[in-house]
């Protein structure tokens, strides 16, 4: 019994917590699910090692040393990376800071403990030739998926969308003109942003909305701009699977990633003199500081482009 209310006194606070991140902070449903997971976790971690019979009194025992004793139980028992290590104990540090703001703790054990800090890693860029050999794939293929996907590839690579803003755009979410064609997504919080894009993307969009969308569809009440071979919305998952497919068939190596389009987009427009704080808009980027990560590789390129072409670089 004492068992039953200590995981139904949990179960209630992070399902308020969940609540909160979704109604207050508008949190998409992939960063739910990792908190929740993280969260989680973290309540297994307390009961574990806690003498309390119920929630509250077990969430109300936590002090800085039960958190350090967590970190270290994910640093050198569990031996999860840096950067996951950070997801978690934000996690715990967003968790709390909720706990206390709705005075189901009266204290938060974390507020005086910095998030552990993560060696940042550049992000893996393509060239521009293996951005084109890639672009080439699909239409080695006479399939409608096949010109489908070429119509996705030119979009990603024209407007840097992340997939998950890909996949969710529907039909007037786009506006073809020409020149003047754009494209409305929605990124993290539910920010809304419109991005230009020009040939041969325009092309590749038009020639699936004519010739093939329709042929793939089975109700035409379906919103959605990108549908899969049963007529329905394509997922995150597979358009991973598709462009894993036209990397290996395009040789490119390491593993082309979703994310390997837009560090590459972002990559291209700083090497060619396009402001941080334009390419900070066109990618959705909250905080400059994202973007400015990108100046890193532009200037490790310039370092290279110096050492081969000045005379007294060597």
């Amino acid at each position: 019994m004492a068992k039953e209310a200590l995981r139904k006194g949990m179960e209630d606070a992070v399902t308020g917590f969940l609540h909160f991140l979704t109604a207050e902070r508008g949190a998409s449903p992939n960063t739910v699910a990792a908190y929740r997971n993280d969260i989680r976790q973290f309540s297994a971690f307390l009961r574990a090692r806690s003498s309390a019979v119920n929630g509250r009194k077990m969430l109300a025992e936590v002090d800085r040393s039960v958190i350090q004793d967590y970190l270290a139980d994910l640093k050198f028992e569990r031996c999860y990376k840096e950067a996951t290590v950070a997801r978690k104990v934000a996690a715990v540090k967003s968790f709390f800071a909720f706990l206390v703001s709705e005075r189901i703790v009266a204290r938060d054990p974390t507020e005086e403990m910095p998030a552990p800090r993560v060696r940042k890693a550049l992000p893996h860029c393509i060239s521009s030739t293996e951005v084109d050999l890639l672009l080439e794939q699909p239409l080695r293929r006479g399939t409608l998926e096949a010109r489908r996907d070429h119509a996705m590839l030119q979009l990603l690579w024209a407007t840097g969308m992340r997939v998950s803003e890909l996949v969710a755009l529907d039909l007037d979410d786009l506006h073809l003109s020409g020149d003047r064609s754009r494209v409305r997504c929605r990124g993290k919080g539910n920010k809304e942003r419109a991005i230009p894009f020009a040939d041969p993307a325009v092309t590749a969009i038009q020639q699936y909305l004519d010739g093939v969308r329709g042929r793939l569809l089975r109700r035409m009440d379906v919103l959605a701009l990108f549908v899969n071979r049963r007529g329905e919305r394509l997922t995150r998952q597979g358009f991973w699977l598709i462009l894993k497919r036209y990397g290996q068939d395009a040789g490119i190596q390491p593993e082309v990633t979703p994310h390997t389009l837009r560090h590459s987009f972002a990559t291209y427009l700083l090497r060619k003199g396009a402001p941080v704080r334009n390419v900070q808009e066109l990618l959705g980027h909250a905080n400059i500081a994202t973007t400015q990560v990108y100046t890193h590789l532009t200037l490790d390129h310039l370092r290279e482009e110096y050492a081969r072409a000045h005379p007294r670089a060597r």
